[in-house]
């Protein structure tokens, strides 16, 4: 029984790493003297580090995690942090973000780690990694200055002018670094009622669609209210609660990575009231969708 469950969780991480689109935004070597210090970071994009040297502390959902050297670090998207650097600190910064249309992400599916004991090898790509991507270095470490529409289009101008050898090989060492990762990830269906995680897989492959509770609740093979309780008890949100949360991440995406008017967003997320999106947009993040891209112009 037990190597019946081991091989069909080897065989879905297996599918879910096959399906990864992973893609390159920066890549470098920086050091700091007491300069690594951001506050309320939460970036739609996702950041491994490679710590060199020196010691660091990240605080997610108010528990403290100590960036130690020869350890890999994840910091997946959306996920509000503070850093705090008081000495010395140097460290490899790979940031990258999925593809994933119309399906799951695998930040959807898995809780990762925070932390990895790294190998000789992991410093190896790293440094491959800067040395097939020159130009894909930070020129300033302030989250809010590098997190914004115009260097996010000058790196992908950058990538789409890559030679194929070089974008093949770029996927592959980011799949190698994630992979590290996912050897200890577990999956976030482990623990939750069968019957959620149909829904919680037809929400994330169709966010951009007009989602209802009850279609959910058909798709669970229950009744409405029983599903909103089971829902709210699994995740402690109400089913509501969670497809805002899942449609505003994708509107800071779209908000980020395309020039889309902001009413367009609205619809491509199958909001037909743009007052109604700004009024949700605002309370998951504090600003308006325009205050949003005006903050990360």
């Amino acid at each position: 029984m037990i190597t019946a469950m081991s091989t069909a969780m080897s065989t879905a991480k297996s599918a879910a790493m096959d399906s990864l689109n992973l893609n390159l935004l920066n890549v470098g070597f920086s050091e700091h003297h007491a300069s690594w210090n951001w506050k309320k970071v939460c970036s739609p994009f996702a950041r491994i580090y490679y710590v060199k040297a020196g010691s660091a502390v990240t605080y997610v959902g108010g528990k403290a995690y100590h960036l130690e050297p020869d350890y890999l670090y994840l910091t997946p998207p959306f996920t509000l942090h503070d850093d705090e650097c008081k000495g010395y600190f140097s460290l490899y910064y790979i940031h990258f973000y999925e593809k994933a249309l119309n399906r799951e992400s695998v930040f959807d599916r898995y809780d990762f780690p925070v932390a990895v004991k790294a190998a000789q090898l992991d410093l190896h790509l790293a440094e491959r990694l800067m040395q097939i991507n020159p130009d894909s270095y930070l020129t300033h470490f302030d989250p809010a200055q590098y997190d914004n529409i115009p260097t996010f289009s000058q790196y992908i101008a950058e990538s789409s002018r890559m030679p194929l050898h070089v974008t093949v090989e770029t996927q592959g060492i980011l799949l190698q670094l994630i992979s590290k990762f996912m050897q200890q990830a577990r999956a976030k269906s482990e623990h939750k009622d069968a019957r959620i995680n149909k829904a919680l897989q037809h929400i994330h492959e169709h966010i951009c669609q007009p989602i209802s509770v009850s279609r959910l609740a058909d798709i669970s093979c229950i009744s409405e209210d029983h599903f909103i309780r089971i829902f709210k008890k699994e995740l402690r949100l109400t089913p509501l609660q969670y497809i805002n949360i899942k449609k505003i991440e994708k509107a800071q995406l779209l908000l980020l990575t395309t020039d889309m008017p902001i009413s367009d967003v609205s619809f491509e997320l199958s909001i037909e009231n743009v007052s109604y999106f700004n009024r949700i947009f605002k309370l998951h993040t504090g600003t308006t969708p325009r205050g949003y891209r005006s903050k990360h112009n």
